[in-house]
């Protein structure tokens, strides 16, 4: 059951080192703060799973917490590369990063099949692709009514799912609503959950669209004004593009970074 508690704590009480962490937000509620937090307290040997890393994981990478990155693609929307994971995979700096690869289907349905409790699910995927040979969570099955191979792909069940949303009520359940990616099957898919919201209001009223998230599927609940910044929280402010766009001559320069992430603890 949520209970409404500062970030800090939040991140303190369910992060823990080695753990598998799910990030997730599509395009806006990207859950920057949250990433930022993970940076500040130091958590080491992670695998970060995403379907679309971006800024927040060529952070948290940069910072030596990931060990493993699992996604299905990656890079500076709009800009170009992610370079603090490039120079990972390259030279394995500051630490070495092993990635597994997907599609976006295939990462999808992989939620799919965690937040269901089952051990994998079937798509029509991967044909034409060497991603089978280089990905152990890949494989096929036989469909045992038409005789149609499929592809399979094991269940993704992280440690910890941490997700933005725009409000939550004083009893923690969650509200999001504009682009809405699988927030909601990471969260049911993980054995701990914490959401990071805008306000806390009386009332969730309704908003078309909406996805809730029930106290009861989530761990802790903080309020977080402008966590997902850069990114966007629909209804609430825009998508900062000149942080995009810095970001990548940033990236780019071992120097640089250093200084940012110094900045970014500085800032605590």
């Amino acid at each position: 059951m949520a209970k409404i508690v500062p970030l800090a704590q939040a991140v303190a009480d369910l992060v823990r080192d080695g753990d598998s962490v799910a990030l997730e937000g599509f395009t806006h509620l990207i859950p920057f703060a949250a990433g930022h937090e993970i940076i500040r307290q130091g958590r080491r040997d992670l695998t970060l799973i995403r379907m679309t890393p971006d800024l927040v994981y060529d952070q948290m990478i940069g910072a030596g917490c990931a060990a493993k990155l699992v996604f299905s693609w990656g890079g500076n929307p709009g800009v170009g590369s992610l370079h603090r994971m490039r120079d990972a995979l390259a030279t394995g700096w500051p630490v070495p990063l092993q990635i597994e690869e997907h599609s976006h289907a295939g990462m999808a349905n992989r939620y799919v099949a965690g937040a269901s409790g089952l051990p994998f699910a079937v798509l029509r995927g991967y044909a034409g692709t060497d991603l089978p040979e280089h990905t152990s969570t890949i494989s096929t099955v036989e469909c045992p009514f038409t005789g149609e191979r499929l592809a399979a792909v094991a269940a993704l069940n992280p440690d910890v799912a941490i997700v933005h949303a725009q409000r939550a009520d004083r009893a923690g359940n969650v509200q999001l609503w504009g682009i809405t990616g699988v927030q909601k099957e990471a969260v049911l898919a993980a054995r701990r959950a914490l959401a990071t919201v805008e306000e806390v209001v009386d009332e969730l009223t309704p908003v078309p669209g909406a996805v809730v998230l029930p106290r009861w599927v989530l761990d802790a609940v903080a309020v977080v004004p402008g966590g997902a910044a850069p990114s966007y929280a629909h209804g609430y402010y825009d998508r900062d593009n000149a942080a995009y766009r810095a970001w990548d001559a940033i990236s780019r320069d071992r120097d640089a970074f250093t200084r940012w992430l110094r900045s970014l603890e500085e800032a605590a």
